[in-house]
């Protein structure tokens, strides 16, 4: 790992996930004591979250792109019901909007081989 400074930004989107992912397996894990397929992809979610806010943390890209996958999800799971659409799509934007500043760009992108390297 390099010596890079991790952005305001990244460090709030990714702290984000990791709470709301912790918070959530709590929250589900006591359900998936008892065996329920739909209980197992909640806290693999969950899961996925707090992935994404950990190696946003570390300035994996890939991660970057995990977490807006998974935002992007909650939007979709959101359809018909109109005030989550709207809580989502609007939590969507600001954390595209974040982890696309330049100065995360440059976080994620600077400790990644270039693609003419030798």
């Amino acid at each position: 790992m390099s010596n890079r400074k991790c952005p305001i930004e990244v460090l709030a989107v990714a702290w984000l996930y990791i709470l709301v992912g912790t918070l959530g397996l709590v929250r589900h894990f006591p359900r998936a004591l008892v065996f329920h397929w739909d209980d197992i992809w909640i806290l693999l979610t969950e899961l996925l979250a707090v992935i994404a806010g950990v190696f946003m943390l570390r300035g994996n890209n890939w991660a970057r792109w995990l977490a807006i996958a998974w935002i992007l999800f909650h939007v979709a799971i959101s359809w018909p019901v109109v005030r989550q659409l709207v809580v989502h799509s609007v939590i969507t934007i600001l954390i595209v909007a974040l982890l696309f500043r330049r100065d995360a760009r440059q976080y994620f992108t600077s400790g990644q081989p270039s693609a003419g390297a030798d």
